[in-house]
């Protein structure tokens, strides 16, 4: 059909030859590819993640944020997303341990330097978004450094800002359990003793730590807020109200990671979330689900560990709760008593499988409102999965519990409803990130924030159904690939997505080097096999790198060792096995070659989910430095500094015309083109666009991934291991809907509604279709 339609590519300038060299300065970059005017009227079309620091080491503070204002706007995005700004503790290297909400902090510059950043943005028509910290504040040594704790470590219960904080006054006998003194009974965020809760629940609270954001939006140096850790507070709905009426019509993004089919409550004021499910939802496109079941084999008898991710999960869970968040189970405990008036063991060990049952984060109950349908189902399954762990005779226990977490029948307790939530959180957190996503490591890419690992893969009309949802409930909610909590870079993932294409060379080399390297080794068999995917992963990487992940990945897997209670023998046993396989030089060439043969097909998963990633319903953020490829693993691996000068030749170079010599400049042609053209054109992507999938036919169409997006048409190749194997395109065809069409990527154009994939995908595995009669 339509075969008298297609015509031959028709070279428009595509990919011309290299001109001279030339010198590129830090300030020559194109200033602003859109008046600034324009651009600051626009809906938000993407953004770029800047990881502020004001520590002695390596200082990257509002100044120097501000000068890479021409290159951002030539980059095109439409706002700077900045890490926390306000005052945190001495040495802080990430922000998000505040100690004074009335101050920015001096360290990255303070008011003055900050306001000549926005100015200086502003003028290149860029905004401002800035990460907000409502949920906790730091316990900084000297303690006065946070003024109002220093109040309440000196008055106690007597002091006026007691109600700050979310102490449990009664375990505490009266005072507050700073740490190292013991047990902390406070609200902690996750488990960690210097960060105590707060309680924004109260008018005043959010008044005071507030006040300082709120002006600095009112002034119109910021335009947007992402607020970290909704889920720790007591009434995250009743928060994002306040503060949606303090900022009206300001873009709201909440940090907020939804599981399976959970969805971001409707009656939120929010844009939407930080964007982990469609990280997820985007890397399971370049899974080949074919790779399943061989990896799985291999991987439980290289380990012994259970086929499922369940059961590693619920183990890891009990683990968090009875270990690092013992004290908010403890408390949580002890409202029970008080609600139910005695102590009754069945109802509390039901309360305990509940909580290690919950299949969110939290379920979203308001003291004195009917529960929210969704919630009821949240409990409800929790306790279809509780009473599969406890005896008969204790279900009827469980269905109490779900029923006082609910706020039903006669014993409705408002503090045990907000506790039991406040306690789900991050029993989530801590038992599954932080524990579970290091304990099972069949294919370690879908180890990630958000992410589900036993889901293997995503299918296209998955990913079609996710995208067309989030266009019609979210148009502005943010999509990532990578952030500062993920735990590998997205190219790292890349290169292990080809993996699942390739099981038999992959378990072929694994066994060569295991028997290769100095034997016997002493890793855990699970840590073992995270160590290879890790050097395939992110090779080449150095010594330190490496054991710096190691350590963290098994201090958080709390299996021979922790970060509470470190066994150092064993830690350094791994170490050194980590120096003696480094060392040995035949390994270490075999491992480079087999990393080559990889190289060709991680290339054309680098370029397709980032190419999906901007192109699809949300707004895209691009993490400090992702525009080049880059194999970065968990921090702080990943808040190192970003060689910007290098990204500014390199964009530079391609903007006169030079042809792409590499993956890097492929991936910045890729990331550059795609937000100038989301930011020239918003009625294409932004809010009341559609997505719309794009339909191949032929022997390859399984590999071809596209949708349009107004007048746009994104193309990518999926799984390039078995396309090369069934021997390339093959005829294999695309409906592209119209005639005339030229590629932003490249400067080819094509003729006809239907296209010749291998001609779509002549010169790159990527293409970003737009009518031929568009302005460049």
């Amino acid at each position: 059909m339509h075969d008298d339609m297609h015509a031959e590519p028709v070279p428009e300038d595509p990919l011309p030859a290299d001109p001279p060299e030339e010198t590129v300065s830090e300030d020559h970059s194109a200033e602003t590819a859109v008046p600034a005017e324009d651009a600051l009227a626009a809906p938000p079309s993407g953004t770029y993640r800047l990881q502020l620091r004001g520590t002695p080491e390596g200082r990257f503070g509002f100044a120097e944020a501000a000068a890479l204002a021409p290159y951002l706007a030539s980059l095109g995005v439409s706002h700077v997303y900045l890490s926390p700004v306000l005052q945190a503790a001495p040495g802080s290297a990430h922000g998000y341990d505040v100690v004074d909400h009335s101050r920015l902090s001096e360290e990255l510059g303070g008011p003055e330097a900050f306001g000549a950043m926005a100015t200086r943005f502003r003028a290149h028509g860029l905004r401002v978004l800035v990460d907000a910290v409502p949920n906790h504040m730091a316990i900084p040594e000297p303690h006065e450094l946070n003024l109002p704790l220093a109040e309440v470590l000196a008055d106690g219960p007597r002091s006026p800002f007691a109600k700050w904080f979310d102490i449990d006054w009664d375990a505490g006998g009266g005072r507050v359990v700073l740490p190292g003194e013991g047990e902390p009974n406070y609200r902690r965020f996750f488990d960690i003793s210097g960060l105590i809760g707060l309680r924004q629940e109260d008018p005043e609270v959010f008044r005071r730590t507030h006040g300082l954001l709120l002006g600095l939006v009112e002034q119109g140096l910021v335009d947007g807020l992402r607020i970290d850790h909704p889920d720790g507070l007591a009434d995250p709905r009743g928060y994002l109200r306040r503060l949606a009426e303090a900022a009206p019509d300001r873009w709201l993004l909440v940090e907020k990671i939804t599981e399976g089919e959970e969805r971001l409550p409707p009656d939120w004021p929010c844009a939407g979330t930080t964007g982990y499910d469609s990280l997820g939802m985007v890397g399971g496109l370049f899974l080949d689900p074919a790779g399943e079941k061989p990896l799985t084999d291999y991987y439980v008898s290289l380990t012994g560990n259970p086929a499922e991710f369940e059961e590693v999960e619920r183990e890891a869970r009990r683990y968090a709760a009875t270990h690092g968040l013992k004290p908010e189970i403890d408390w949580l405990l002890r409202v029970l008593r008080r609600v139910v008036g005695e102590h009754r063991p069945g109802l509390e060990r039901a309360l305990f499988e509940l909580l290690v049952a919950m299949p969110v984060y939290r379920a979203y109950v308001v003291p004195g409102e009917d529960a929210p349908q969704q919630a009821v189902d949240v409990l409800n399954e929790a306790a279809r999965r509780a009473r599969a762990h406890l005896p008969e005779h204790l279900h009827d226990d469980v269905e109490a519990v779900v029923d006082l977490a609910l706020g039903r029948g006669e014993r409705t307790d408002a503090e045990f409803i907000v506790r039991f939530q406040q306690t789900s959180a991050p029993l989530a957190a801590k038992g599954v990130e932080d524990t579970a996503f290091y304990r099972w490591n069949r294919m370690a890419a879908l180890n990630e924030v958000g992410g589900a690992p036993g889901r293997f893969s995503v299918s296209p009309e998955d990913f079609h159904a996710h995208c067309i949802r989030l266009a019609r409930d979210w148009p502005l909610t943010m999509t990532t690939l990578s952030t500062h909590d993920t735990k590998r870079e997205e190219d790292v993932r890349a290169w292990l997505s080809v993996l699942a294409e390739l099981p038999g060379e992959w378990v072929e080399a694994v066994e060569r080097w295991r028997t290769w390297g100095p034997s016997p080794s002493p890793l855990e068999p699970d840590l073992e096999y995270l160590l290879w995917q890790t050097l395939v992963g992110a090779w080449p990487i150095t010594q330190g790198r490496l054991e710096e992940f190691l350590t963290k990945a098994m201090r958080e897997a709390k299996t021979r060792t922790s970060w509470i209670e470190r066994d150092a023998g064993y830690e350094e046993a791994v170490l050194a096995h980590v120096r003696d396989t480094l060392a040995d030089a035949d390994l270490v060439t075999d491992m480079t070659s087999f990393v080559a043969k990889l190289a060709p097909y991680a290339r054309v998963n680098t370029l397709g989910q980032k190419l999906v990633q901007l192109a699809m319903p949300g707004v895209p953020d691009v993490y400090q430095g992702c525009e080049l490829t880059g194999l970065s693993l968990v921090d702080p691996d990943n808040r190192r500094p970003v060689d910007y000068g290098r990204r500014r030749e390199h964009l530079a170079r391609l903007d006169t015309g030079r042809r792409p010599r590499e993956v890097d400049d492929e991936k910045l042609l890729v990331t550059s083109r795609t937000l100038r053209l989301r930011r020239a054109h918003p009625q294409w992507f932004g809010p009341g666009s559609r997505h719309e999938p794009v339909a191949a036919r032929g022997p390859a169409a399984e590999h071809l991934i596209g949708f349009a997006r107004g007048d746009a048409v994104a193309l990518a190749t999926r799984l390039p291991v078995g396309l090369e194997r069934r021997g390339g395109w093959d005829g294999t065809r695309v409906d592209v809907r119209h005639q005339g069409w030229r590629d932003v990527l490249t400067g080819c154009t094509h003729m006809g509604p239907i296209l010749d994939a291998d001609r779509v995908f002549a010169h790159l595995p990527v293409a970003l279709l737009v009518p031929r009669e568009i302005d460049r």
